[in-house]
């Protein structure tokens, strides 16, 4: 594709096809049948990939217990990422002020109160507390893909408030855990580089906030707990991360409880696939019609020869 670091162009090329669904929410925008099947189609070549590792599969809604979100200290290091479900719990008087407002054109929210539910921030948060106690010999290793929630409202495709990850989580010793995580890295370079994507990896930093955020991005560097591969999207001088690597040393461990085996704290790790981040990736360097991408790539992704690969077509056009 042509203007390859101008992200209103990518957007608008990608709404055009039918790719995506503007909604009028920055970040927030529909997907089209031929996104979705992009995206679910990596997911399944990431399911053949890691099906003899066996991990256990599980489903979580997109709302974790509030308590949770504050136990881990998600409030302390990333509060402007935070999204905070509010309900209204008013009587027949309320709920006539509240319409009122409404109706003027007024604000309304303070007559909402909190309830005991967030967004989910991170899709492998609501696992950590199913491993508390001692682990049996070898640990664990779970598979959760979850809508996640950050409050980063951007007209930049590949920002997103409200996206779907891939994550594989693993629970066992420290020695265990980063083997398990410099495996993966590799493993999972090789498996973007089979769909003939530019990919990179590099030490990265979550987005804490303020000052101190800075001292704890520096010390996460600087320990290498992170790795993101990279990959260009929007920008050729800053690419996107589409996937990503936390070792979490023992936080987690100590918030929960959670021993190995021979009763040390055990230390857990997480890899994540950002799948729309993927899918536009996809899109990007391979171009809006999967019809017309690479022999070997649309093999990987439609495997199944009596499966139709879908071509996004221009609603407008014939």
């Amino acid at each position: 594709m042509n203007d390859a670091d101008d992200p209103v162009a990518f957007h608008d090329a990608l709404a055009a096809h039918g790719l995506i669904l503007p909604t009028g929410v920055p970040g927030g925008y529909g997907r089209g049948a031929v996104f979705e099947d992009i995206l679910q189609r990596f997911n399944e070549l990431v399911s053949r990939e890691a099906a003899d590792d066996g991990a256990e599969s599980l489903t979580f809604p997109p709302v974790v217990a509030r308590g949770l979100i504050e136990k881990v200290g998600y409030l302390d290091n990333f509060p402007q990422l935070a999204g905070s479900v509010h309900s209204f719990f008013g009587g027949e008087a309320e709920a006539k002020a509240l319409s009122a407002r409404v109706q003027a054109g007024e604000r309304w929210e303070d007559l909402l109160d909190i309830t005991g539910v967030m967004l989910t921030p991170a899709a492998c948060y609501p696992v950590y507390p199913l491993f508390s106690g001692r682990l049996r010999p070898g640990g664990r290793l779970v598979s959760v893909l979850n809508w996640v929630y950050r409050h980063e409202p951007s007209a930049e495709p590949t920002r997103l408030q409200s996206f779907r990850m891939r994550e594989f989580v693993r629970v066992a010793s420290t020695d265990e855990v980063v083997a398990w995580r410099d495996a993966w890295l590799e493993r999972a370079m090789q498996l973007l580089q089979s769909l003939e994507l530019p990919v990179a990896s590099d030490v990265a930093a979550d987005p804490f906030f303020g000052r101190g955020g800075r001292f704890l991005a520096a010390s996460q560097r600087e320990q290498r707990l992170k790795f993101e591969i990279l990959v260009p999207i929007v920008s050729q001088q800053k690419p996107t991360a589409i996937c990503s690597f936390n070792w979490h040393q023992d936080h987690f461990s100590s918030v929960f409880g959670i021993r190995t085996a021979g009763g040390e704290m055990a230390s857990t790790a997480c890899l994540g696939f950002g799948l729309e981040r993927v899918t536009l990736a996809l899109l990007r360097h391979h171009g809006l019609d999967p019809l017309q991408w690479p022999a070997g790539v649309r093999q990987l992704l439609w495997p199944d020869p009596a499966t139709p690969r879908p071509s996004a077509r221009c609603p407008t056009t014939s």
